[in-house]
């Protein structure tokens, strides 16, 4: 009989193994599960050495796995930036700029970049310019919108050389008043590169900073339950020069998420000769469980891109995007490369299918993993063909931040099937979940879980009908063993079962019977990544691993942490339990559930 170096017990353990779904015990030993069962069979398994933790009924998942996250570019900068990620009122919001304005030193710039939108906030709109500015007359700020503007008040103007001189980027627009000066609206039409490349001239974090903050970042991400992750790539983000702080901590031991990374190329017209360069220094697989290279994408060439600010009609794709993508795609077959391909709508879809397939036929896929990211407007026949062709479908919440812009321009019709994720899974197609943070959605992966469940966006629009809401297990499990397929990690990550990873989550609500609404405020608090303890908070505090204070000190990390913290419902198996941050802006919530009702955790509304 194997010892057990961990055991947890006195819980309830969602599994997600169909034969044994829910336990009360989980013995773990060299970063695996070793057994799980009743608590009599499991403490079997103890040692005189055996760390024992009674979990004092609390519901337990399996580590969340965002498949589609720019976290290793987020963590670079995730201490600079301010976040409104579920702040409840534009007041509050431009409150936390000001006093955060104040205390940022020249010539840092205040940045709120992503995972917010208008229709979080109780007066149901954006801020002006003139609040903005107001707010922070001599301090530069930078407020991103999803993918369609940016707010940049007249000391950020100044900071970036805007003037009216300045011509409008391709794709893009720089609002002016009536005398052609920039107000600082800058607005993407429907390129979001001029938003991109303008933040790019804002300062950059030094080494040991970015070291600091990404290691507060892979925390924050803990907090939420995350324990894997998988790296899109993004704009600004080259290989391998802003890898060296990941893998800084690769070297340092200092990982508490698992990261498989893709490499996005920085260079129109010379997509090509990117992925060739790469592939002679790195290739798919290289590295270990905990962090390495799982392929290419999700640009692939740049004529490909297909934008998705739905403020903005759909764009039409140049001509030459086919024999540009079939190029890359061919060297990618030949190497054995995976891919993924960022892709919104049907029209760009299927074009990109005839390639795939073009090549598939002169150079058999035979197998290789490869995936549409977003595919919010996939029809049936396109997922068919992504189904015959092995292809799989990371999905991502962006309608939960967007879908009030995508139904007053196409309509609530087409609004239900935004993504038709129901209908992927029917279809059998691999399909993972994801945030597409940081600089659009939020990365709070309970966000996407209440979309997923209730259909709804984050401002309350109900979005989509019974046939497109996921029962909570599905919805789960595309959060778990569903994304572990896009990093070649199915059947090793994604259950709490003999001989998977373990990583696990034991959650402050239980998220099988609070109120959908409620959903959205749980978070993690014990998260064990690599059978490691990598966060602990409220009756788990004592065990949280120290993490060194956030640096640089003026940091908004240090005073406001990452996103707002709305406290849950508590899911002990007894009183309302819950911890408060410590900060006054932050508003707590503390409701007793009582006896827990029926999980549904055998649900099965789709195979996996």
């Amino acid at each position: 009989m194997n010892t057990a170096e961990l055991i947890l017990h006195n819980a309830r353990i969602a599994t997600l193994d169909p034969l044994l779904p829910e336990v009360s015990a989980v013995a773990i030993a060299e970063g695996r599960i070793l057994e799980t069962g009743d608590e009599r069979s499991v403490l079997k398994l103890a040692g005189a050495t055996t760390k024992i933790i009674n979990l004092k009924g609390y519901t337990v998942i399996p580590g969340l796995n965002d498949s589609h996250i720019h976290v290793i570019r987020g963590g670079l900068n995730y201490n600079m930036e301010l976040r409104w990620d579920g702040v409840p009122s534009l007041a509050i919001a431009l409150r936390m700029l000001k006093e955060q304005a104040l205390r940022t030193p020249a010539p840092q710039w205040v940045r709120v970049v992503g995972g917010w939108t208008e229709f979080q906030f109780a007066e149901r709109r954006m801020p002006t310019l003139e609040e903005i500015n107001a707010a922070s007359p001599d301090t530069p700020v930078f407020v991103l919108h999803l993918y369609d503007r940016a707010l940049v008040n007249r000391a950020g103007l100044n900071a970036m050389g805007y003037t009216r001189e300045t011509p409008d980027p391709p794709g893009g627009l720089i609002e002016r008043d009536r005398h052609g000066n920039p107000t600082g609206l800058l607005i993407a039409k429907p390129n979001a590169l001029i938003l991109y490349s303008s933040l790019a001239k804002g300062p950059k974090l030094g080494f040991d900073d970015q070291v600091n903050s990404t290691r507060h970042f892979m925390r924050e991400l803990n907090r939420l339950g995350i324990t894997s992750a998988i790296d899109a790539g993004g704009g600004f983000q080259n290989y391998p020069d802003d890898y060296r702080v990941i893998e800084h901590l690769v070297e340092q031991n200092q990982l508490t998420l698992r990261i498989a990374y893709n490499l996005f190329t920085q260079r129109p017209k010379e997509e090509y000769d990117d992925f060739a360069g790469w592939a002679k220094i790195v290739s798919p697989g290289q590295g270990n469980d905990l962090y390495r290279m799982n392929g290419a994408g999700e640009m692939l060439v740049f004529s490909a891109a297909d934008f998705e600010d739905f403020l903005e009609p759909r764009p039409d794709l140049q001509p030459v995007l086919e024999a540009e993508l079939k190029k890359v795609i061919g060297l990618l077959v030949a190497n054995r490369w995976p891919f993924r391909l960022h892709a919104t709508y049907d029209e760009s879809i299927s074009r990109f299918l005839n390639v795939f397939e073009e090549v598939d036929r002169e150079l058999p896929f035979n197998g290789l993993r490869w995936f549409f990211d977003h595919a919010e407007t996939i029809s049936e026949q396109s997922m068919e063909r992504v189904r015959n062709l092995g292809g799989g479908i990371a999905i991502q919440d962006r309608m939960a931040f967007q879908g009030e812009y995508f139904v007053n321009r196409y309509g609530a019709e087409a609004a239900q099937r935004t993504p038709p994720i129901s209908r992927m899974l029917n279809l059998g197609i691999p399909v993972g979940a994801g945030t597409d943070a940081t600089r659009v959605s939020s990365y709070n992966p309970w966000v996407s879980l209440y979309w997923l469940v209730s259909g709804r966006t984050v401002g309350g629009l109900a979005l989509y009908d019974e046939k497109n809401r996921l029962c909570r297990n599905t919805a789960l499990r595309l959060y778990t063993e569903g994304s572990s397929w896009f990093s070649g990690d199915d059947g090793r990550k994604g259950r709490i079962t003999a001989g998977q990873s373990a990583d696990l989550a034991v959650l402050s609500a239980d998220y099988f019977t609070v109120p959908e609404d409620e959903i959205k405020g749980i978070e993690s608090l014990l998260t064990l990544m690599d059978g490691k303890i990598v966060h602990g908070s409220g009756d788990f505090a004592s065990l949280a691993p120290p993490l060194p204070p956030v640096s640089p000190d003026w940091a908004p990390t240090g005073v406001y942490g990452g996103a707002y913290r709305h406290a849950p419902a508590a899911a002990g198996s007894m009183a309302s339990q819950g911890s408060s941050c410590g900060n006054p802006l932050h508003q707590h919530t503390h409701t007793v559930i009582g006896e827990h009702g029926s999980w549904g955790i055998g649900c099965t509304c789709f195979a996996f």
